[in-house]
């Protein structure tokens, strides 16, 4: 550890030897402040509660691939109703949002295993070409969501000639 404050210490002020030492004794000062491993507890708590309230929000794992003629997106989706689904496009961002409810309350205490997401998620992804958003297509079919984007035509690539004055 005090290796570490060292380093700290260092990267923290390069003026000259006297700064280095000085912040050296501050910063061993600060951790022996912290005692003996009561403050850790505290920090741990309040990281597992900074997690909790920022993360409720589950991230749906999508396969995205491409044929000449559009671009396709499925996710395994099993258990939410297609009323339950929100697709939507807001410039070349695809995003896909949507709840998947327990139906029934099992006391945590009866868990073997526990590796099933239950609640809302989402998942957005930069689409790398430009769409047709009139013809987008979206199904659910054995707990499988596909949407097909199909892509905009390409335009006529246009030659410029640069004229010298």
């Amino acid at each position: 550890m005090r290796r570490i404050l060292k380093r700290l210490s260092c990267l923290r002020n390069t003026k000259n030897n006297n700064s280095i030492e000085e912040d050296e004794q501050e910063l061993e000062e600060e951790y022996e402040e912290i005692g003996n491993g009561d403050h850790e507890e505290e920090i741990e708590k309040e990281e597992k509660e900074w997690l909790d309230e920022d993360y409720e929000e589950g991230q749906l794992s999508i396969d995205v691939y491409q044929t000449p003629a559009e671009i396709v997106v499925k996710s395994t989706i099993a258990g939410v109703k297609p009323e339950d689904i929100d697709i939507s496009i807001n410039n070349d961002m695809l995003t896909i949002r949507g709840k998947r409810e327990m139906r029934e309350t099992i006391n945590n205490d009866h868990y073997l295993y526990r590796e099933c997401y239950w609640g809302s998620f989402s998942r957005s992804v930069i689409l790398p070409v430009e769409v047709e958003s009139n013809k987008i297509e979206a199904t659910l079919e054995n707990g499988i969501l596909t949407i097909t984007l199909p892509k905009v035509k390409s335009a006529k690539q246009i030659s410029i000639k640069v004229k010298e004055k």
